[in-house]
């Protein structure tokens, strides 16, 4: 059987978030340090960045929402490069004789 799962306060958690945003280091290198795996430091401080957000009167976001907005943010992308090849090719095409 694998490793019994570590349990963490919510002081535990505060602190290692502290601990990251005080640090200046990236939450990989928090994360190594503290022994825990980097997604699990990074759920916490999204976690308290939503708390933070509900705290200063901005409703938290639903998983759909980020869903939504990770969807349109990546379409963005897509466009915005489709935009780049066009004016490319546009100059390209711009210079020959057809």
């Amino acid at each position: 059987m694998g490793a019994a799962r570590r349990r963490f306060t919510r002081q535990d958690k505060a602190d290692a978030v502290q601990l990251c945003q005080d640090s200046g280091l990236t939450m990989g290198p928090v994360a190594r340090q503290l022994g825990i795996g980097g997604s699990t430091l990074r759920g916490w401080v999204m976690n308290v960045k939503d708390e933070g957000d509900a705290a200063a009167g901005e409703t938290p976001l639903t998983r759909a929402e980020k869903k939504r907005i990770g969807d349109l943010e990546a379409e963005l992308r897509r466009v915005n490069t489709e935009n780049a090849f066009l004016k490319k090719a546009g100059a390209y095409f711009a210079g020959q004789d057809l």
